[in-house]
């Protein structure tokens, strides 16, 4: 796990943060928090936009921000930017934010931020295979020096696993059908590598949807990045273990953007009886928000209180 200390900027990334306001709110407002938060942890660091915003909000100058993110562009940038003493971002998953801690001798943070979307930035980058809509290597990987590339992935599993991934994964009905698609061109000695390819398979098995609103590659390209990226099977690590980094009064506030972390999410707030729910239903974002970024649509906010 390796870090910098940065203050957050915007200059050279364009990933806009999804509900700002209510992250701010739950975290840091005196209606929520009890006493003035001394440390948070942004588990998804990314633009560094909810980061930024939660310095603001805690004016403690003996406050400090923990950033985490997997993708090394965001350390690379992190690393050019004007130092703040109160925020240090770690090249680090967000489950390792006890480790994290233990680096400043600390044992629990007083709040936990953690957006599970894609940022911007990773859409726009030619060489991750993130956005359907742009042609380059089919990776999809947050670390790129790690684990194996979504194209690798798909050589490596059979039809069937490739099938249940696609439609556990991205709810895609025509799982089967994009799989064998998939698997011939393996047979034909034609593997998938890049995203044009694996976007045309979607376009031929996926018949058009009447509204139009959805890419037919949309469900298996959410698909791939989650097993490739192990992402819920981080996510439910992390929340069987983040009651222990957090301390009591303290608050996890988690964004996610589709059902099956939304599920995820709900199950573990409610069953384990050291958090109390205090969004018993998610929050969404405004209707402003969402004009003004289109992002945002799907959000869906959940708030929990260490006990």
């Amino acid at each position: 796990m390796s870090n910098e200390e940065a203050e957050p900027s915007e200059i050279d990334t364009c990933h806009v943060s999804v509900m700002p306001d209510e992250v701010v709110y739950w975290v840091a407002n005196p209606e929520v928090a009890t006493t003035p938060p001394k440390v948070v942890i942004d588990g998804t660091y990314g633009g560094g936009g909810h980061s930024r915003l939660l310095l603001k909000a805690i004016s403690d100058d003996g406050a400090r921000v923990i950033g985490l993110d997997r993708d090394p562009a965001v350390s690379a940038r992190v690393a050019s930017e004007t130092h703040d003493p109160r925020l240090t971002v770690f090249l680090a998953s967000y489950e390792q934010a006890a480790k994290a801690l233990d680096q400043f001798d600390l044992t629990t943070a007083d709040a936990m931020v953690l957006d599970l979307g894609l940022s911007s930035d990773q859409l726009a980058d030619r060489e991750r295979g993130f956005s359907y809509t742009v042609d380059g290597p089919l990776d999809l990987r947050f670390d790129p020096e790690n684990g194996v590339p979504a194209s690798r992935w798909l050589a490596q599993h059979d039809e069937k696993q490739i099938a249940d991934a696609i439609y556990q994964y991205g709810e895609e009905r025509f799982s089967r059908r994009i799989a064998r698609a998939i698997v011939a061109k393996q047979r034909e000695r034609q593997p998938i590598s890049t995203v044009n390819e694996l976007v045309e398979i979607c376009r031929r098995c996926v018949p058009r949807s009447r509204n139009h609103d959805i890419h037919p590659a949309t469900r298996t390209f959410q698909a791939l990045r989650i097993a490739v990226n192990d992402e819920l099977g981080i996510l439910e690590r992390t929340l069987r273990d983040a009651p222990d980094w957090i301390a009591p009064g303290g608050r996890m506030v988690i964004i996610s953007f589709h059902s099956l972390e939304d599920r995820i999410v709900k199950n573990a707030f409610r069953d384990d009886d050291r958090w109390e729910v205090l969004t018993k239903k998610p929050l969404r974002p405004s209707e402003s928000e969402v004009a003004h970024n289109p992002r945002s649509r799907s959000a869906k906010l959940r708030v929990a209180r260490r006990r």
